[in-house]
């Protein structure tokens, strides 16, 4: 059995069982969907969004990439965060790392180099720029302690929240006194709990970090 075979198998397993608990639900969730909240996490295999927060389909309208990164000129990232607040309403969104992130790990080492002429090194790059200046470089993976990705981790969340909190979609929507707040969090591998580390309700200033 190939790998998609086997996930039509468990699809089949887990639609019957849905029915049989609740013969409504499928015919309720396709009416519409009503989400309160956008989640924008990495794209790391070991952080499935649902999963972790034991959460139903409909609850959460998510975008994913590596690293988490928020860029204003992604117009992919953009247009679900548009579609979020203009259309569905959400009053919340959350900025999601997770220790021992590869993108944060390959940013902080130079990897891939470096000459940026594919999506992944650019992309890389970004985050490398975006990351305070007592994080990298880094010369070698050996320099690169656990705590020091840690630390790069949790940064590049809050610069991602930071970066969110003053594009024009988020600023409009408080100028208009709209009920919305930003989460950054992160999540632990090792111990599968996630933590809030900042929040915000205005935008941040240009100069602050």
């Amino acid at each position: 059995m190939n790998s998609l075979n086997h996930l039509l198998v468990k699809n089949r397993s887990w639609a019957t069982a849905q029915q049989w608990r609740d013969p409504n639900f499928f015919p309720r969730l396709a009416h519409a969907q009503q989400p309160k909240i956008l989640w924008i996490g990495c794209s790391d295999s070991r952080v499935p969004v649902e999963t972790i927060v034991r959460a139903q389909p409909g609850e959460l309208f998510v975008h994913r990439n590596i690293a988490n990164v928020i860029e204003e000129k992604d117009d992919n990232l953009m247009s679900v965060v548009q579609y979020a607040l203009e259309y569905l309403g959400v009053s919340s969104i959350v900025v999601c790392g997770h220790y021992g992130c590869g993108g944060i790990h390959s940013a902080l080492n130079h990897h891939p180099m470096p000459t940026e002429k594919d999506p992944l090194s650019r992309s890389l790059s970004s985050l490398r720029r975006s990351l305070p200046q007592h994080l990298t470089p880094l010369d070698t993976v050996k320099t690169a302690g656990v705590e020091h990705l840690k630390m790069a981790v949790r940064a590049n969340v809050q610069n991602q929240l930071n970066t969110l909190s003053n594009t024009l979609l988020v600023r409009r929507i408080w100028e208009q006194n709209k009920a919305l707040t930003l989460f950054g969090c992160v999540y632990d591998l090792h111990t599968g709990f996630l933590d809030v580390i900042a929040q915000r309700n205005t935008p941040v200033k240009r100069y602050e970090k």
